[in-house]
């Protein structure tokens, strides 16, 4: 052996140990797609942006939850019957053709006021005519015009008090401005009491045959009672007899006393 070499197990010069060499780092552990998930939505990060839309969002939501339940508290005439909701469409076109009389009316009135040359005597004729326009709705005065009289028949004394007030509540609604019943002045405050086939109207006892007489616009009145399911079919399913007739001169010459405020006075200079 040559001793000029340095055999493999022989150390170094200085005694210096040698160098092991490092071990190699664990692998890192492999995250799991619901882990990034998870780690990506919580804790929440929100930008300005995205708050401003999300509240924006909420409230669309709310206002469109808000309408649907509106519109389905507006489908309570989807159950009406076709009768019924014949009737009530006719009754809102004669209101609402009343009020544009009343409107236009108004409006003459007016007019005749800025344009006349005596103001003072044409406002004295103007109140003058309110006043008996009130008199006849309060029936403290007699009216005249055309109209319709109402003859209610009543063999088998099954016509009930409500019945009347019925045929009084058509009327009004059909543009009636003066009524009596067997001679009773119908006002705003009159009443129906007592049983089938013994009515009374304001405590006064009335008998068959019912007879209304009604000053209004006929082509509007008689209509209004011979809708279908209206007065006179619910009438004559009571064995009664109905009979309608159109006149251009119609009396009603039933009067109320006038009857003075206890407390009321006018604020009138």
């Amino acid at each position: 052996m040559n001793h000029d070499e340095n055999p493999r197990n022989e150390q170094p010069e200085g005694g210096a140990s040698p160098v092991p060499d490092a071990p190699a780092p664990p692998p890192a552990a492999e995250v799991s797609g619901r882990q990034r998930l998870k780690a990506g939505l919580w804790p929440p990060r929100l930008s300005r942006a995205q708050l401003i839309v999300a509240v924006l969002l909420f409230g669309l939501g709310l206002g469109l939850a808000i309408q649907v339940r509106s519109t389905s508290d507006d489908s309570a005439l989807r159950g009406a019957r076709q009768e019924d909701l014949v009737r009530i469409l006719d009754e809102v076109d004669d209101r609402t053709q009343r009020l544009e009389d009343e409107k236009q009316r108004l409006d003459d009135q007016r007019t005749e006021l800025e344009n006349s040359s005596d103001q003072a005597e044409e406002a004295r004729k103007q109140t003058l005519e309110k006043e008996r326009q009130l008199g006849i709705l309060a029936g403290t005065v007699a009216a005249k015009g055309p109209g319709i009289t109402l003859t209610i028949t009543d063999p088998s004394g099954a016509v009930a008090p409500d019945m009347l007030l019925d045929a009084i509540q058509e009327l009004r609604a059909a543009g009636a401005e003066a009524i009596q019943v067997n001679g009773v002045r119908v006002v705003a405050n009159t009443y129906f009491s007592g049983d089938a086939g013994s009515v009374e109207v304001d405590g006064k006892k009335i008998e068959a045959p019912y007879e209304f007489t009604v000053i209004g616009k006929p082509q509007d009145l008689e209509p209004a009672l011979n809708i279908p399911g209206g007065v006179v079919q619910t009438l004559e399913k009571e064995q009664a007899t109905v009979l309608v007739e159109r006149s251009d001169d119609i009396v009603v010459d039933a009067l109320r006393p006038a009857q003075r405020p206890d407390y009321a006075r006018s604020s009138s200079p």
